[in-house]
């Protein structure tokens, strides 16, 4: 009994869960380790397995420089894998292997587990590949902040290299993008600077300037500014836009009480998308607390149903304990989808007949239901599971 209580409480979908959540963790602890390595070993001379002869001092040097570096993008990668991107795929997909080179280059002892553990997760990665399909949604500025950021870079990197006989300490195309990178991040650490006497070097670095400022700021605020939205908006009880343009097939809960709760705790512990709409701005930032998709707003209003997708989901749910609030949101989202099926529970048995008029596809009275339960209990009929899966007891 406590076996199949068990598995009734898995989700529907939990080796999608576990695989995910598996590449997820062994792309994360690979990251750490990456950076961690680099770390241990930029303070070590000691040189370590048979490709010691042959690999050189500088070669070993910016593989410890570029692992700390390369373990930060893994992370992203990571956090990537964990939104369940498909680009966050490909890039975990592509840095494993480079973690991997990077650590024995490093010839240090320290570095076996990152190559190790680098190569356990490509496997791992590979057999989840048909769990990451979400694409990744960048807004057309978004977009352009990110190209006009790279292209300014390009630009200082090529155009400085082109112009190093302008320039004090610009020998190769590295001190061309450092040049760059630091005058454009207004940095300016005053080692490589251009030739007083040359116009066009003077003219060059007020460019380099003026464009990497402005690509910076616009980057940052185009970039990092819709997640800074995002915590404050999930803070206020809200969604974000973006948020909002990806729901598809999910399941519209209206109205939040004490009916709606273990209606939650439900699809949640399936895995299921869902967005809960409700007017109570108490309740709304304890829902997003928790990871719940929120609207604050009226549930019987048109605005916050077609800002939640109405249209694109795949049912409604409406159980709080006002009936007559519920008739009103069902006749909202009726009017709204017509096709889409509506599912609600009614308070007072007597108002189940309304609801339906109201629109409803299927209205379940919860106290009727627990009634007839109760009933085939005492007769002796064997639902002992099922009740046991409603009220939640796990003991035999």
């Amino acid at each position: 009994m406590v076996d199949r209580s068990f598995r009734a409480r898995l989700p529907e979908n939990w080796r999608r869960v576990l695989s995910m959540r598996a590449a997820v963790a062994l792309a994360l602890i690979v990251a750490l380790l990456s950076v961690a390595t680099a770390i241990v070993n930029i303070g070590t001379d000691i040189v370590y397995g048979p490709l010691a002869p042959y690999v050189p001092v500088a070669v070993r040097d910016a593989a410890g420089f570029t692992g700390a570096l390369t373990g930060f993008l893994m992370v992203g990668s990571a956090l990537a894998l964990r939104r369940g991107l498909r680009v966050g795929w490909w890039a975990t997909l592509l840095l494993l292997p480079l973690t991997a080179a990077q650590g024995l280059l490093q010839l240090s002892q320290y570095s076996f587990p990152l190559i190790v553990l680098s190569l356990i997760t490509i496997p791992v990665l590979l057999l989840s590949r048909k769990r990451f399909t979400k694409s990744l949604s960048l807004s057309t500025t978004q977009i352009a902040a990110g190209s006009a950021l790279i292209g300014v870079q390009l630009y200082g990197t090529i155009g400085g290299y082109a112009l190093r006989d302008h320039f004090d300490e610009i020998d190769g195309i590295l001190d061309a993008f450092y040049f760059t990178l630091i005058t454009s991040s207004t940095v300016g650490y005053g080692d490589v600077t251009p030739n007083m006497n040359s116009t066009e070097a003077l003219l060059f670095t007020m460019s380099v300037l003026v464009l990497g400022v402005a690509s910076f700021g616009i980057a940052i605020g185009a970039l990092v500014g819709p997640a800074i939205q995002s915590r404050i908006t999930k803070t206020l009880g809200k969604m974000t836009e973006s948020q909002l343009e990806l729901l598809e097939d999910h399941i519209l809960v209206l109205g939040y009480g004490e009916l709606t709760e273990p209606i939650v705790d439900e699809l949640a512990t399936n895995n299921r998308e869902f967005v809960v709409v409700t007017s109570n701005r108490d309740v709304a930032p304890k829902l997003s607390d928790r990871g719940i998709p929120v609207i604050t707003g009226n549930p019987s209003d048109e605005e916050p149903l077609e800002r939640a997708k109405i249209e694109r989901a795949s049912a409604v749910l409406v159980a709080t304990n006002h009936d007559a609030e519920d008739a009103l949101a069902i006749l909202t989202a009726r009017q709204l989808a017509p096709d889409t099926r509506i599912v609600a529970a009614a308070t007072d048995r007597e108002n189940t007949e309304k609801l339906e008029r109201a629109g409803a596809n299927v209205v379940i009275s919860p106290s009727l239901l627990g009634g007839h339960l109760l009933v085939r209990s005492a007769l002796g009929s064997d639902d002992s599971e099922l009740i046991d899966r409603i009220i939640g007891n796990d003991e035999p």
